[in-house]
Order: C-alpha cells, then sequence, then structure tokens
C-alpha cells in the first residue's frame, strides 16, 4: 500500500536548526518505510493511485521520545476505563506489585495513551518482563537512558520540540512520524498536547477523534 502524508509544513529534522520545514508537503510510505520526502504536488503527480490523508493545517515530523518510560511504564499504573479512576497515571501504583499480568496490562494502557501524544520512543530500562513485551508489541522503539525521577505522558510539556522529537523523517527509513496540531501564526510550532495522529512503522496507529 502507497499512501501519501499531506500537511500544511513537514519538517522533516527538527533537531536540525538548517532543516528547513517544506510547505504543503508530504511524506509517501510505501509498506513500513518512507519513500519520499517533499511537495506534496510533486510526489502526488509521480504517484496518481497512491492513497491520501490529508493532514490540513498541521505539521508532520518525527515521533516523540518520551524520557520518562521507566517510571511510567514500570511504577506508575494507568488505570483501566472500567475502574472509573481517571485516566491519569498512578504515580507508584505498581510499586512494590508481583502481578505481571496486571503490569503488563498497565503499561500497554499507558503505551496507548503515549501514543496519542505522538511518542514513538520511550526511555528505559524495562525490568518487568510484562513491560517489555508491552513495548516491544506496540511497535514503539525502546531506548536506554531514562531519565530520573517521574514525568509526563507528552514530551512537549517538559521539552523543547526540538528536544524532544526522536530520529527524523528520511527515505529509507522507518515510517515513525507524528501530526501535530499547530499555533495560529502560521508557523510550524506544535501545540503542546495537539498529537492529530501517529505514524509506527507505516501503519496509523493514532489518530485524534
Amino acid at each position: 500500500m502507497l499512501t501519501l502524508h499531506r500537511a500544511a509544513f513537514v519538517l522533516p529534522d527538527p533537531a536540525d536548526p538548517t532543516a528547513p520545514s517544506i510547505a504543503d508537503g508530504a511524506v509517501v510510505v510505501r509498506g513500513e518505510l518512507v519513500e519520499a520526502v517533499g511537495p506534496y504536488r510533486e510526489l502526488a503527480a509521480g504517484r496518481p493511485g497512491a492513497r491520501v490523508r490529508d493532514w490540513g493545517a498541521a505539521l508532520l515530523a518525527p515521533g516523540l521520545r518520551n524520557p520518562y518510560g521507566h517510571s511510567l511504564l514500570e511504577r506508575a499504573y494507568h488505570p483501566d476505563p472500567r475502574e472509573e479512576a481517571g485516566i491519569e497515571p498512578v504515580p507508584d501504583g505498581l510499586a512494590g506489585s508481583t502481578d505481571g499480568t496486571r503490569c503488563g496490562a498497565s503499561a500497554r494502557r499507558g503505551l496507548q495513551r503515549m501514543l496519542g501524544y505522538g511518542v514513538t520512543a520511550v526511555a528505559g530500562p524495562f525490568e518487568r518482563a510484562s513491560v517489555r513485551t508491552a513495548v516491544a508489541r506496540s511497535g514503539v522503539v525502546g531506548l536506554p537512558g531514562a531519565a530520573a525521577g517521574s514525568g509526563p505522558l507528552d514530551p512537549l510539556a517538559v521539552l523543547p520540540f526540538a528536544e524532544a522529537v526522536y530520529g527524523r523523517v528520511a527515505v529509507g527509513g522507518r515510517a515513525d512520524f507524528a501530526v501535530f496540531a499547530v499555533a495560529g501564526d502560521g508557523g510550524a510550532v506544535p501545540v503542546t498536547g495537539g498529537c492529530l495522529a501517529t505514524v509506527l512503522g507505516g501503519r496509523l496507529v493514532y489518530r485524534r477523534r
């Protein structure tokens, strides 16, 4: 399946201050890889049969890295909606727990909620087998070097955009990226909590309703 993801701004490498954004840009995804990055009209002209996902006045960029993965997935508890306890993680809610099933289910819910913030990579280490399994099956990239202490599900709440992103959107690379609402001044600046969609390995794994 060939898909063109179109956005008002495409920023392939926000961590590089010399890398410009592409106005009315697109990312072409074939399977799980990025096939092309560039102006939408140019890429669409050569691929008339491709499916188009038009994200409108938004910014498409690499997904985010959550540096607090260890505390958020190993120690915090992510309530099940059926518990009617809200959706915010409960700090240290898993501390001392030996129930692997409960820990794994909590981690899966936490990862799903991270996808809603554009997270495509999360820092460990993950010492619980059930949590390691949840991370591996989610498609989110597991990284070493978790930050000390606890933090939010949304990296943009505590980090500048250029520091929060993980990797870059590059031809031949895995199609991991996110789409964000932008500030109303016409610039390519994502709004905190404004993730519209998250793509992992070419799959649309989150889309805001």
